[in-house]
Protein backbone atom coordinates (compact mmCIF):
# COMPACT_ATOMS: atom_id res chain seq x y z
CA UNK A 1 0.00 0.00 0.00
CA UNK A 2 0.92 3.62 -0.48
CA UNK A 3 0.55 5.32 2.91
CA UNK A 4 0.95 9.03 3.70
CA UNK A 5 1.49 10.24 7.26
CA UNK A 6 0.45 13.85 7.78
CA UNK A 7 2.93 15.23 10.29
CA UNK A 8 5.00 18.39 10.75
CA UNK A 9 8.15 16.35 11.47
CA UNK A 10 9.35 12.85 10.60
CA UNK A 11 11.57 12.87 13.70
CA UNK A 12 8.66 12.89 16.18
CA UNK A 13 8.43 9.62 18.11
CA UNK A 14 4.88 8.77 17.04
CA UNK A 15 5.49 9.63 13.39
CA UNK A 16 8.72 7.63 13.27
CA UNK A 17 7.10 4.64 15.00
CA UNK A 18 4.35 4.58 12.38
CA UNK A 19 6.90 4.83 9.56
CA UNK A 20 8.92 1.92 10.96
CA UNK A 21 5.80 -0.21 11.45
CA UNK A 22 4.64 0.45 7.88
CA UNK A 23 8.08 -0.33 6.40
CA UNK A 24 8.31 -3.60 8.35
CA UNK A 25 4.99 -4.63 6.81
CA UNK A 26 6.32 -3.87 3.30
CA UNK A 27 4.31 -0.73 2.61
CA UNK A 28 5.43 2.41 0.80
CA UNK A 29 5.24 5.23 3.32
CA UNK A 30 5.95 8.96 3.15
CA UNK A 31 5.74 11.67 5.80
CA UNK A 32 4.28 14.87 4.41
CA UNK A 33 3.86 18.22 6.15
CA UNK A 34 0.19 19.19 5.70
CA UNK A 35 1.13 22.88 5.65
CA UNK A 36 3.21 22.27 2.51
CA UNK A 37 0.34 20.68 0.63
CA UNK A 38 -1.44 22.58 -2.15
CA UNK A 39 -5.11 21.72 -2.55
CA UNK A 40 -6.44 21.81 -6.12
CA UNK A 41 -10.23 22.05 -6.35
CA UNK A 42 -11.80 21.29 -9.72
CA UNK A 43 -15.00 19.63 -10.90
CA UNK A 44 -14.75 15.92 -10.07
CA UNK A 45 -10.96 16.15 -10.05
CA UNK A 46 -9.63 16.81 -6.53
CA UNK A 47 -5.84 16.88 -6.34
CA UNK A 48 -3.07 17.52 -3.84
CA UNK A 49 0.41 18.71 -4.73
CA UNK A 50 3.29 18.33 -2.28
CA UNK A 51 6.55 20.14 -2.91
CA UNK A 52 5.51 20.64 -6.54
CA UNK A 53 4.61 16.99 -7.17
CA UNK A 54 1.09 15.61 -7.52
CA UNK A 55 0.23 12.92 -4.98
CA UNK A 56 -1.23 9.99 -6.91
CA UNK A 57 -2.53 6.56 -5.96
CA UNK A 58 -2.71 7.21 -2.21
CA UNK A 59 -4.29 4.22 -0.47
CA UNK A 60 -4.31 5.43 3.13
CA UNK A 61 -3.61 8.52 5.20
CA UNK A 62 -2.68 8.72 8.88
CA UNK A 63 -3.37 12.25 10.13
CA UNK A 64 -1.09 13.47 12.93
CA UNK A 65 -2.48 17.00 12.95
CA UNK A 66 -1.35 19.30 15.77
CA UNK A 67 -3.84 21.65 17.42
CA UNK A 68 -2.12 24.75 16.03
CA UNK A 69 -2.69 23.66 12.41
CA UNK A 70 -6.19 22.21 12.78
CA UNK A 71 -7.86 24.40 10.13
CA UNK A 72 -5.49 23.71 7.24
CA UNK A 73 -4.72 20.17 8.36
CA UNK A 74 -8.43 19.33 8.32
CA UNK A 75 -8.75 20.77 4.82
CA UNK A 76 -5.93 18.48 3.63
CA UNK A 77 -7.54 15.42 5.23
CA UNK A 78 -10.87 16.33 3.63
CA UNK A 79 -9.19 16.59 0.23
CA UNK A 80 -7.70 13.11 0.62
CA UNK A 81 -11.21 11.86 1.46
CA UNK A 82 -12.47 13.38 -1.81
CA UNK A 83 -9.64 11.49 -3.56
CA UNK A 84 -11.08 8.25 -2.06
CA UNK A 85 -8.09 7.59 0.20
CA UNK A 86 -8.80 5.71 3.43
CA UNK A 87 -7.98 7.83 6.47
CA UNK A 88 -7.60 6.65 10.06
CA UNK A 89 -9.27 9.89 11.20
CA UNK A 90 -12.12 11.52 9.31
CA UNK A 91 -11.96 15.27 8.83
CA UNK A 92 -15.24 15.81 10.67
CA UNK A 93 -14.05 13.76 13.65
CA UNK A 94 -10.84 15.81 13.74
CA UNK A 95 -12.83 19.06 13.90
CA UNK A 96 -15.07 17.71 16.65
CA UNK A 97 -12.12 16.54 18.72
CA UNK A 98 -10.59 20.02 18.71
CA UNK A 99 -13.80 21.63 19.97
CA UNK A 100 -13.74 20.74 23.68
CA UNK A 101 -17.23 22.05 24.32
CA UNK A 102 -18.82 20.25 21.38
CA UNK A 103 -17.02 17.03 22.29
CA UNK A 104 -18.35 17.15 25.85
CA UNK A 105 -21.88 17.76 24.55
CA UNK A 106 -21.63 14.73 22.25
CA UNK A 107 -20.21 12.55 25.04
CA UNK A 108 -22.98 13.71 27.37
CA UNK A 109 -25.65 12.78 24.83
CA UNK A 110 -24.03 9.36 24.46
CA UNK A 111 -24.61 8.75 28.17
CA UNK A 112 -20.98 8.78 29.28
CA UNK A 113 -19.86 9.88 32.73
CA UNK A 114 -18.29 13.35 32.80
CA UNK A 115 -17.05 15.77 35.43
CA UNK A 116 -19.81 18.34 35.94
CA UNK A 117 -19.00 21.17 33.52
CA UNK A 118 -20.22 24.75 33.11
CA UNK A 119 -19.77 27.02 30.09
CA UNK A 120 -21.13 30.56 29.99
CA UNK A 121 -20.87 33.64 27.79
CA UNK A 122 -18.50 35.56 30.08
CA UNK A 123 -21.07 35.46 32.88
CA UNK A 124 -20.81 38.25 35.46
CA UNK A 125 -22.46 35.99 38.05
CA UNK A 126 -19.27 34.12 38.83
CA UNK A 127 -20.52 32.88 42.21
CA UNK A 128 -23.35 31.01 40.49
CA UNK A 129 -20.92 29.40 38.02
CA UNK A 130 -18.78 28.19 40.92
CA UNK A 131 -21.79 26.82 42.80
CA UNK A 132 -22.92 24.84 39.72
CA UNK A 133 -19.82 22.61 39.97
CA UNK A 134 -20.06 22.18 43.74
CA UNK A 135 -17.77 25.03 44.77
CA UNK A 136 -14.00 25.11 45.19
CA UNK A 137 -11.65 23.45 44.56
CA UNK A 138 -12.50 23.42 40.87
CA UNK A 139 -10.80 23.23 37.47
CA UNK A 140 -10.78 26.04 34.90
CA UNK A 141 -9.76 25.13 31.34
CA UNK A 142 -9.14 27.26 28.29
CA UNK A 143 -11.11 25.84 25.37
CA UNK A 144 -7.97 26.06 23.22
CA UNK A 145 -5.51 24.48 25.69
CA UNK A 146 -3.44 21.33 24.98
CA UNK A 147 -1.04 19.10 26.96
CA UNK A 148 -2.15 20.63 30.26
CA UNK A 149 -1.52 24.23 29.20
CA UNK A 150 -4.36 26.60 30.02
CA UNK A 151 -5.61 24.39 32.88
CA UNK A 152 -5.87 25.96 36.33
CA UNK A 153 -6.74 24.44 39.70
CA UNK A 154 -8.51 27.03 41.83
CA UNK A 155 -8.33 25.75 45.40
CA UNK A 156 -10.56 28.40 46.99
CA UNK A 157 -13.63 30.34 45.94
CA UNK A 158 -11.62 33.58 46.04
CA UNK A 159 -8.98 32.14 43.75
CA UNK A 160 -11.65 30.81 41.37
CA UNK A 161 -13.33 34.21 41.22
CA UNK A 162 -10.02 35.94 40.48
CA UNK A 163 -9.09 33.54 37.67
CA UNK A 164 -12.53 33.67 36.06
CA UNK A 165 -12.61 37.47 36.24
CA UNK A 166 -9.18 37.59 34.59
CA UNK A 167 -10.17 35.23 31.77
CA UNK A 168 -13.45 37.07 31.25
CA UNK A 169 -11.57 40.36 31.07
CA UNK A 170 -9.35 38.90 28.35
CA UNK A 171 -12.43 37.46 26.61
CA UNK A 172 -10.84 34.02 26.79
CA UNK A 173 -13.34 31.17 26.48
CA UNK A 174 -13.15 28.74 29.38
CA UNK A 175 -15.04 25.83 30.84
CA UNK A 176 -15.35 25.26 34.59
CA UNK A 177 -15.31 21.69 35.90
CA UNK A 178 -15.71 20.02 39.26
CA UNK A 179 -12.52 18.80 40.89
CA UNK A 180 -12.47 15.02 41.38
CA UNK A 181 -10.57 14.73 44.65
CA UNK A 182 -10.51 10.94 44.77
CA UNK A 183 -8.54 10.81 41.48
CA UNK A 184 -5.53 12.09 43.48
CA UNK A 185 -3.87 13.84 40.57
CA UNK A 186 -3.97 10.77 38.31
CA UNK A 187 -5.83 9.92 35.14
CA UNK A 188 -6.02 7.03 32.70
CA UNK A 189 -5.08 7.20 29.02
CA UNK A 190 -6.68 4.49 26.91
CA UNK A 191 -5.71 3.85 23.28
CA UNK A 192 -8.63 2.66 21.18
CA UNK A 193 -8.08 1.36 17.64
CA UNK A 194 -10.98 0.09 15.53
CA UNK A 195 -13.34 -0.16 18.54
CA UNK A 196 -10.82 -2.19 20.55
CA UNK A 197 -8.73 -1.16 23.56
CA UNK A 198 -5.12 -1.81 22.55
CA UNK A 199 -3.32 -0.23 25.52
CA UNK A 200 -3.92 1.63 28.76
CA UNK A 201 -1.76 3.47 31.26
CA UNK A 202 -2.29 5.36 34.48
CA UNK A 203 -0.60 8.76 34.53
CA UNK A 204 0.32 10.31 37.86
CA UNK A 205 1.19 13.97 38.23
CA UNK A 206 4.47 14.79 39.95
CA UNK A 207 4.28 15.83 43.59
CA UNK A 208 2.43 19.11 43.99
CA UNK A 209 1.09 18.96 40.41
CA UNK A 210 -2.58 18.21 39.74
CA UNK A 211 -2.03 17.75 35.97
CA UNK A 212 -0.88 14.26 35.02
CA UNK A 213 0.42 15.05 31.52
CA UNK A 214 3.73 13.31 30.77
CA UNK A 215 4.89 16.53 29.07
CA UNK A 216 4.66 18.18 32.49
CA UNK A 217 6.77 15.65 34.34
CA UNK A 218 4.12 13.07 35.14
CA UNK A 219 4.86 9.34 35.30
CA UNK A 220 3.04 6.44 33.65
CA UNK A 221 2.46 2.80 34.54
CA UNK A 222 0.51 0.05 32.83
CA UNK A 223 -2.98 -0.51 34.22
CA UNK A 224 -5.61 -3.22 33.86
CA UNK A 225 -8.93 -1.58 33.12
CA UNK A 226 -12.18 -2.57 34.72
CA UNK A 227 -14.91 -3.69 32.33
CA UNK A 228 -16.74 -0.41 32.96
CA UNK A 229 -13.62 1.64 32.10
CA UNK A 230 -12.95 -0.36 28.94
CA UNK A 231 -16.54 0.01 27.76
CA UNK A 232 -16.50 3.75 28.50
CA UNK A 233 -13.34 4.26 26.42
CA UNK A 234 -14.75 2.37 23.43
CA UNK A 235 -18.10 4.16 23.69
CA UNK A 236 -16.37 7.56 23.82
CA UNK A 237 -14.32 6.85 20.69
CA UNK A 238 -17.45 5.63 18.90
CA UNK A 239 -19.47 8.68 19.95
CA UNK A 240 -16.89 10.97 18.36
CA UNK A 241 -16.51 8.63 15.34
CA UNK A 242 -12.78 8.09 15.84
CA UNK A 243 -11.08 4.93 14.56
CA UNK A 244 -7.90 5.80 16.48
CA UNK A 245 -8.29 7.71 19.74
CA UNK A 246 -6.64 8.46 23.04
CA UNK A 247 -9.37 8.55 25.68
CA UNK A 248 -8.52 10.31 28.94
CA UNK A 249 -10.60 9.49 31.99
CA UNK A 250 -10.65 9.86 35.75
CA UNK A 251 -11.44 7.18 38.30
CA UNK A 252 -14.16 8.50 40.58
CA UNK A 253 -16.55 7.26 43.23
CA UNK A 254 -19.32 7.29 40.61
CA UNK A 255 -17.36 5.40 37.95
CA UNK A 256 -15.12 6.48 35.06
CA UNK A 257 -15.45 10.12 34.01
CA UNK A 258 -14.30 11.10 30.51
CA UNK A 259 -12.05 14.17 30.37
CA UNK A 260 -11.42 14.32 26.63
CA UNK A 261 -10.79 12.23 23.54
CA UNK A 262 -7.56 12.97 21.70
CA UNK A 263 -7.50 12.53 17.92
CA UNK A 264 -3.68 12.45 17.63
CA UNK A 265 -2.59 10.58 20.76
CA UNK A 266 1.13 10.33 21.40
CA UNK A 267 2.51 6.80 21.22
CA UNK A 268 5.76 7.10 23.17
CA UNK A 269 4.33 7.11 26.68
CA UNK A 270 1.85 4.30 26.18
CA UNK A 271 4.24 2.09 24.17
CA UNK A 272 6.88 2.53 26.87
CA UNK A 273 4.44 1.83 29.72
CA UNK A 274 2.72 -1.17 28.12
CA UNK A 275 5.54 -2.61 26.00
CA UNK A 276 3.05 -2.89 23.12
CA UNK A 277 3.67 -1.93 19.49
CA UNK A 278 0.69 0.38 19.07
CA UNK A 279 2.02 1.72 15.76
CA UNK A 280 1.93 -1.80 14.29
CA UNK A 281 -1.66 -2.18 15.50
CA UNK A 282 -2.63 1.00 13.63
CA UNK A 283 -0.97 -0.22 10.41
CA UNK A 284 -2.73 -3.57 10.69
CA UNK A 285 -6.04 -1.74 11.16
CA UNK A 286 -5.42 0.05 7.84
CA UNK A 287 -4.65 -3.29 6.16
CA UNK A 288 -7.98 -4.73 7.35
CA UNK A 289 -9.87 -1.64 6.20
CA UNK A 290 -8.72 -1.46 2.58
Amino acid sequence: MNIKILSRSASLYSTNALVQAAVKRKHNVQVIDPLNCDIIIEKQKPEIYYQGKKLDHVDAVIPRIGASVTFYGTAVVRQFELMNAFTTLKSQALLQSRDKLRSLQILSKAGLGLPKTVFTNYSKDISEVISHVGGAPLIIKLLEGTQGLGVVLAETKTAAESVLEAFNGLQARVIVQEFIKEAKGADIRVLVVDDQVVGAMKRQGKEGEFRSNLHRGGSADVITLSQEEEQAAIKAAKALKMNVAGVDMLQSSRGPLILEVNSSPGLEGIETATGKDIAKTIIRFIERSI
